[in-house]
């Protein structure tokens, strides 16, 4: 299966709920009237996209339907997808791209964190790269055994201590084992936070500046989300963001919702580049992020001859 077959299969539940609420729109006919573009954003508003990325869509296509004289609305669907991958933040940075690197991956419990941390750690190695793990979740012995595993697939090594240990230190130690041993890729696991625990939020504050402080390689805080959580997820993002000045953003479990729009949401309203999105459980499925084909498979195609 292709790269774009895989990332559009994993979005099928998203593309499904979003073509369904855009016929209903069509039925009503082509006509460019009020009642369409506040329809349409109403539609992206319940894909998860969120008001103020909806708000913008609309308002760019109103503005270019009137420009260019653009005659019905399959002319303004066929504009869509471009209008969507437009509306994602861009950086030209990127933590996984090559360059030395260490990262910070933060989030609620059951975001995806240690997988994509493991999964990330694999494909690192597979690509040459001296990768080294960070196991900063100190609260859940589980989250160090799971990340052990990772370590032996991926034949990396990796920094614990004991369950409760303070994990601003575990981060320094890792940050001082891969300066050691020469790794250019430091990938740092951190506990899951509640979103809305003000101490568990300021206690993850003091790990990031640690390693802000500490590393000479950059540092990029990376928010894992679970997409299933829809609008939710916005609302961890904008706490996170506050408290933590985020770089990026991971989307985990794609595959498994219809709130894919949630990815274009977080990205648009915290101007946070998507790094990468997550469209099943299998070593392969973290898939690095395009906004054109994200858009495409979130969205599909309409054409008129098939809406009749």
């Amino acid at each position: 299966m292709g790269f774009f077959d895989r990332i559009s299969e994993g979005l099928s539940r998203s593309r499904q709920k979003f073509t369904e609420q855009m016929n209903v729109l069509l039925d009503r006919g082509p006509n460019l009237d009020d009642d369409f573009w506040d329809d349409l954003e109403e539609t992206l508003i319940l894909a998860d996209m969120g008001g103020s990325a909806a708000s913008q869509v609309v308002e760019n296509l109103r503005d270019e339907a009137t420009r260019k004289a653009l005659p019905d609305a399959y002319a303004v669907l066929d504009r869509l997808n471009d209008e969507l991958a437009s509306t994602f933040a861009t950086t030209e940075a990127d933590p996984f791209g090559g360059d030395a690197a260490c990262v910070l991956f933060v989030g609620i419990n059951g975001a995806g964190k240690t997988t994509t941390v493991g999964k990330l750690a694999k494909e690192g190695a597979d690509a040459g790269r001296k990768v080294i793990l960070g196991s900063a979740d100190t609260f859940r012995a589980a989250a160090i055994e799971q990340l052990e595993e990772w370590s032996r697939r991926a034949n990396v090594p990796i920094v614990e201590r004991k369950r409760g240990s303070d994990p601003a230190s575990v981060c320094y130690d890792t940050i001082e084992r891969a300066e050691a041993d020469g790794c250019d890729l430091v990938l740092i696991d951190t506990a899951g936070r509640l979103h809305t625990s003000d101490d568990l939020m300021r206690e993850l504050q003091k790990v990031v500046n640690v390693v802000r402080k500490r590393s000479k390689a950059p540092v990029y805080t990376v928010l894992v989300i679970d997409a299933t959580t829809g609008q939710n997820g916005l609302s961890q993002a904008r706490v996170f963001d506050k408290a933590l000045d985020l770089d990026g953003v991971i989307v985990t479990k794609l595959d498994g919702t219809a709130k894919g729009g949630i990815a274009l949401a977080v990205s648009h309203e915290l101007g946070l580049p998507i790094y990468k999105i997550g469209v099943g459980e299998g070593l392969g499925d973290l898939k690095d992020f395009d906004a054109h084909d994200f858009a495409r498979a979130l969205v599909g195609e309409f054409d008129e001859r098939e809406a009749r």
